[in-house]
Formats: C-alpha cells, sequence, structure tokens
C-alpha cells in the first residue's frame, strides 16, 4: 500500500470515530508575553494566557522554537535542537521552591520597555539571577535529587554535549566553537577530558537551566491541555552552524576537512529580494542520514513530541529539494537546488514514531515534485490571507481556493502585521483585496478583522490568527523581517491588552463561523 494511502485511511478513520471533522480554531502567538522579567516566561501571566485562550473558546497555541538563542536573538538560530532557552524560567517560580528571594528576581534590570525585549540586558542579567538560584539548589538538590538525575539520565544523549559545549563557550568569550583550539574543535578526548574537569562546576550549571526549563514547561504544558489547549510547536528544518549539534555531529552536515561549511541554505532571488535570502544554515549529508536510519532525525522529531501536541516543520520544501549557496558567498544568487531525501524520509518517520500531528510549511515557490510529497504524506500545508493578494506571490491563497486539509493564517512570525499590510504593499494589492471583499474601501481599523473573517469562514480544518492581528496592531509589533538584523523578535504583549471585551469578540467570533465546540 503506498504511503499516502496509509495517510489517508488513517484519516478516514479519524473522522468516522469524531463523525467529522472539528474545524479548529487557535490563538497563535510566540513567547511575547508580559512579565516582570523582561520577556515572556513560563510565568502567571502564561496560564492566564491560557484561561484567555479557553474562554475565547481556542483550542490550539501556536508557539516559535523554544531553544536558547544566540546571535540575533532569532530561535532559528539555537545553540542545540534539543535544549530549552533559560530566558523563559520563571523566576518567580524559582523563589517559590526556596532558590532565590523575591529581592533577587526584581532588583535585576531586564528594561524599561514592557513591549519590548532588551536582550543585551537579559543576557547580562538573567544568567547571574539563575546562578544565585543553582548554587541554592546544589546545596539542596537531595529534595529534588531523583526528578533532577531522572531528568539526566533520560536526556544524556543531547544533554552533555550541549552542556560542555556551552561551558567551552562560556570560558572562551562566547567564540563560534570554529574559532576553539585544534583539540576542543575536532573532540579529542583528552581535551574533552580536561575539559570536563576544568569546568565541572558551569556544566552542571547548564544541566541545572535545562532541569527548571523542562520541569517548568511540562507543568505550563500540562495545564494548557487540562484546559483543552494543544499546543504546537516549531521544528526549523535547520541548525545553527555555531552549535552543539554541529559540534557533536559533524558527520551529520556538509562540512569539509576542517570542519566548514561547503555549502550553506537559503532561497532563491524572487519578487520579494533580488538577491535572495542567505540564511547561513550547514546543509545535510542526507546520504549519510539514510544509512543511519535517519536515527538523528527520529530522535529530534520524537524529542519534539514531548514538548508540543503537533509540529510545524519549517521550509517543507528542503526534505523534496534544497538551495545550496556556496560557503562564503555574500548573497544567495548563486544557488543551486539539489535532492533532499523525499517520501522515504517521511515513510521512515511513519514507521518508527507512527501517526504524528505534523504541518507542512510549504509556503513559497512549490514545484510539482514538492507537491507531490506533500500530497503523498497527507500532511496539512499553510495557507496566508495577506499573501494571496500579493501580485508577487504565485502560489493561490485566496480563501475561496482552500481544501480543508490545510491550516490557515492571516499572517505569520515573517510577515508585518495586517494592519501594517494596509500601508505596505501597492495600490494594486489594496484595489485587489477590496475588490474580492466586495467592499467600496478598505478600512486600516477594521481590516484585520475583515482578514481575520475571511480565514475563519474558509473550509481550512484549523484557522491560526496572530495575536497582533486579534489587536489590530501596527508596524511596532511586526516579529520578524526576513533576511534583516536588529529590531527583530522583540514584540511583547503589554499587560491588560488581551481584555476581557477582545476576549468575548474572539469567542462570539469564532462560534459565528462554526469553529466552536461547546462544552
Amino acid at each position: 500500500m503506498a504511503f499516502r494511502e496509509v495517510r489517508y485511511l488513517e484519516k478516514q478513520k479519524r473522522k468516522q470515530r469524531s463523525g467529522s471533522y472539528e474545524r479548529e480554531r487557535s490563538a497563535f502567538a510566540d513567547i511575547s508575553l508580559p512579565s516582570r522579567f523582561g520577556i515572556g516566561c513560563f510565568s502567571k501571566e502564561a496560564y492566564e494566557f491560557v484561561d484567555q485562550l479557553e474562554k475565547a473558546g481556542q483550542s490550539r497555541w501556536q508557539i516559535l522554537p523554544l531553544g536558547p538563542t544566540g546571535y540575533g536573538d532569532s530561535p532559528y538560530q539555537s545553540f542545540s535542537t534539543f535544549a530549552g532557552n533559560p530566558y523563559f524560567i520563571d523566576l518567580e517560580m524559582l523563589a517559590e521552591e526556596g532558590l532565590l528571594t523575591e529581592t533577587e528576581c526584581t532588583q535585576a534590570d531586564f528594561g524599561e520597555k514592557k513591549e519590548e525585549i532588551d536582550y543585551e540586558k537579559l543576557y547580562k542579567q538573567r544568567f547571574h539571577v539563575l546562578k544565585k538560584a543553582f548554587v541554592r539548589f546544589e546545596k539542596s538538590k537531595e529534595k529534588q535529587e531523583k526528578d533532577y538525575e531522572n531528568f539526566v539520565r533520560t536526556n544524556r544523549d543531547w544533554l552533555e554535549d550541549y552542556c560542555l559545549y556551552m561551558a567551552i563557550k562560556d570560558s572562551l568569550g562566547g567564540i563560534s566553537w570554529i574559532e576553539w583550539s585544534k583539540e576542543l574543535r575536532d573532540r579529542e578526548e583528552q581535551a574533552l577530558k580536561c575539559a570536563r574537569l576544568e569546568l565541572a562546576e558551569e556544566i552542571r550549571f547548564y544541566r541545572f537551566q535545562q532541569y527548571e526549563f523542562d520541569k517548568q514547561w511540562k507543568k505550563l504544558h500540562r495545564y494548557a491541555n487540562e484546559h483543552g489547549i494543544r499546543i504546537i510547536g516549531d521544528i526549523p528544518i535547520y541548525v545553527a552552524f555555531d552549535s552543539a549539534d554541529t559540534w557533536a555531529n559533524p558527520e551529520l552536515f556538509q562540512f569539509d576537512e576542517n570542519n566548514l561549511p561547503t555549502g550553506v541554505a537559503g532561497c532563491p532571488p524572487d519578487g520579494f529580494s533580488a538577491t535572495g535570502q542567505l540564511w547561513g544554515n550547514p546543509l545535510y549529508r542526507w546520504e549519510y542520514h539514510k544509512k543511519t536510519g535517519y536515527d538523528w532525525w527520529m530522535k529530534r522529531i520524537a524529542y519534539s513530541f514531548q514538548l508540543y501536541d503537533a509540529v510545524r516543520i519549517d521550509h517543507f520544501r528542503g526534505f523534496d529539494e534544497y538551495y545550496a549557496i556556496p560557503y562564503g558567498e555574500k548573497t544567495a544568487v548563486n544557488g543551486t537546488w539539489m535532492p533532499g531525501p523525499g517520501i522515504e524520509f517521511f515513510r521512515t518517520v511513519e514507521e518508527k514514531l507512527g501517526h504524528l500531528d505534523i504541518i507542512a510549511e510549504d509556503l513559497g515557490f512549490l514545484t510539482d515534485t514538492v507537491l507531490n510529497l506533500l500530497s503523498d504524506t497527507g500532511f496539512p500545508g499553510m495557507k496566508v490571507v495577506q499573501v494571496a493578494f500579493d501580485s508577487r506571490e504565485a502560489a493561490n491563497y485566496l480563501p475561496h481556493t482552500y481544501t480543508q486539509n490545510c491550516v490557515v493564517y492571516t499572517g505569520t512570525h515573517d510577515n508585518t502585521t495586517t494592519r501594517d499590510w494596509y500601508h505596505t504593499v501597492s495600490k494594486e494589492c489594496r484595489d485587489f483585496a477590496k475588490e474580492y471583499l466586495c467592499k467600496s474601501a478598505l478600512d486600516e481599523d477594521q481590516l484585520a478583522w475583515d482578514f481575520i473573517a475571511m480565514a475563519m469562514g474558509s473550509v481550512a480544518d484549523l484557522c491560526i490568527i496572530p495575536l497582533q492581528d486579534y489587536l489590530c496592531l501596527g508596524a511596532e509589533a511586526r516579529i520578524n523581517t526576513p533576511s534583516t538584523l536588529g529590531g527583530n523578535w522583540v514584540w511583547r504583549m503589554k499587560k491588560g491588552q488581551l481584555d476581557e471585551a477582545l476576549v468575548r469578540k474572539i469567542h462570539k467570533v469564532t462560534k459565528l463561523y462554526g469553529r466552536l465546540t461547546e462544552k
């Protein structure tokens, strides 16, 4: 039986069990929630947000990757594909455990702006505070010793390499592993043994961070599930070059004899960028992965489903074909399309991990082979309402053309807000939207809700709305502008912005378009 037939039959079984497909609904948000500590974290505000999602009749919460961020603060350039970001650890919860005092929680300067994240201050302050908690944890570890040891043992495959990598990196002023001494760079056993001895305390500090992250995230995740909210995580297809993944497993990547990339990832020039997008991530040595039964990837996906209820796979096209740019190029102009692992990869996922709730990020220019791969997997793809009216976009994202098996968004983290879209697109695009909506004029104060109505009213099985659109915010609330540095990943929702009136309005529109399941 063909893979796509297996997927289809499984979907039919689910349909028979439920009677019909639930037209699900969701609020989209990253960890940009209000808190006292400079960034959204696993604090009481996150639990309150879950309560608000439930009251608003929502069923899903989509978040950005949770990994520790490095240069540029991008969650898609993480120091590890497995580790969690210590910025998200709730300091108040550590205080409740007796690991911090209230004064220690509040005296640190995490930045003055409530609507923006100050990553420089976070970096300088948070680890200093966490170190105090770690010292107390070391003295009283027997209270949690069984849980701690179980966490360390269960996650040993990635945890030890990550903690050692971060400890060495810190000891060398944060430089990339490619700049380390040859002995450490090439992981010579004697050099690693010496580093483990010399940096033992720092290694334990990083273990502690991951233990607390894991404990707090799982608690929040459980709370969300208990309140009817399933969490959609994100798997970036690529890893950062400066990461524990590449240092510990260079054989997985297209590196030369000096462990430098022979090619890097990106996207070719298109209507949005004359020079394309140069991401700079190392490319996979897919033939090697195939020989191992895609072992590293299976571990990565399995771990993701311990953290989340569903996942979005970023840049799904890369599994069909990937764009390889010679290392050292300044733009993405001179790249070449190369074959990816294709359907064999997803057959392996199915065989080893079973049926998983996966969303394929299939945005951008799609060839017939990519569309066939998506069809064969049975995964829902993505539709973006904003892009439907952009003449530079070849794909058809007009809501009346959707099939059920897709996920519709008004916009994503890589788009501007819908309110700002009004100001940034051409008159031709605005006129097309006006015509499609059967309106004599577009109202920027109402436009986000017009787009929300189009998304909600479509046949898409799942509808996800960025929180910024529910709030009708402008350019100030944009999360990311691709291929740019500075000013990205900083937006935060101010306390009180998502008020009871807005929660009721979201519930009302969700019910109006038949996406509400009464409990």
